[in-house]
């Protein structure tokens, strides 16, 4: 038996300048996931190396401005979710997936890991997104590369009925009060694409991934984002353009975005071209 328990630290940072980097302390620290910090930049960051720190500022404001881009394990969403970070001088939300010491046993073992790696990921993103509430500091634009709902859709496809019940529970306790998007790009790629980029970037532990266990995956996103429609909704097909790093893809995928300000839109440029 695995009791989950949380302890919360005050914690209040001095005030920072837009886009400092700086080594910190989460405002609230949980016991699980402990290990570093929770606004981490990852490794496709331009503007950091793993294991520093990027300052967010306050969600509220006549000028800020908070972009999500999500989609299936593959898509590019981090990768994307950087390269915007650095055209628009914006700070960069990175969910903690190296930092999850779970993670590599469920994608080796499954079930006997499933439950504490889900727990970790629920932590963890419950305490970068509170940070982004901190009123000491400033940014315009911050961008993330999830979506906090996403860690509901993994607890139903990862948990048994008994833990997804645990799971609930201490979900509920957390009161999470995830902030309302502005702008919300999903990745939708086909399968094919999905595992011939997880054995491009060549982590080991995900290689063990298997396509059923994908394919599950991106029929959840394709059903949660169907009924989508609490923010502007930027569906992209991902398939057969590459934003990282062909240059003219990424031209016209930021031209779409910054002109997207409400409803659902798709950008297709294959499609277009085709048309």
């Amino acid at each position: 038996e695995i009791l989950y328990c949380c302890r919360f630290e005050s914690w209040r940072p001095n005030s920072l300048s837009p886009g400092s980097v700086v080594s910190m302390n989460a405002r609230y620290r949980m016991s699980l996931p402990s290990r570093g910090s929770a606004t981490r930049l990852g490794n496709n960051s331009p503007t950091a190396k793993r294991g520093e720190f990027v300052a967010l500022g306050p969600i509220d404001g006549n000028n800020s401005r908070f972009i999500v881009v999500e989609g299936p394990i593959g898509a590019g969403k981090t990768a994307l979710a950087s390269r915007l970070a650095e055209s628009m001088s914006a700070s960069l939300l990175l969910e903690e997936v190296v930092e999850n010491p779970f993670l590599e046993r469920f994608y080796r073992d499954g079930r006997s890991a499933a439950l504490p790696a889900q727990m970790f990921f629920l932590f963890a993103r419950a305490r970068q997104l509170d940070e982004l509430r901190q009123p000491d500091l400033f940014s315009d634009v911050r961008v993330a590369d999830y979506l906090f709902a996403k860690d509901r859709l993994f607890a139903e496809l990862n948990l048994d009925a008994d833990e997804l019940a645990l799971y609930d529970q201490v979900a509920a306790n957390l009161d999470v009060d995830p902030p309302t998007p502005d702008l919300v790009i999903y990745l939708q790629a086909n399968v094919d694409a999905l595992m011939d980029r997880i054995a491009r970037r060549g982590i080991g532990y995900e290689r063990t991934i298997e396509r059923a266990y994908l394919v599950r995956i991106a029929e959840k996103y394709a059903r949660y984002f169907h009924a989508y429609n609490e923010s502007p909704l930027l569906i992209v097909n991902a398939s057969d353009i590459d934003p990282i790093h062909n240059d003219a893809d990424y031209e016209r995928l930021f031209q779409q975005i910054e002109k997207t300000t409400g409803g659902r839109h798709f950008f297709n440029p294959v499609a277009a071209a085709l048309a």
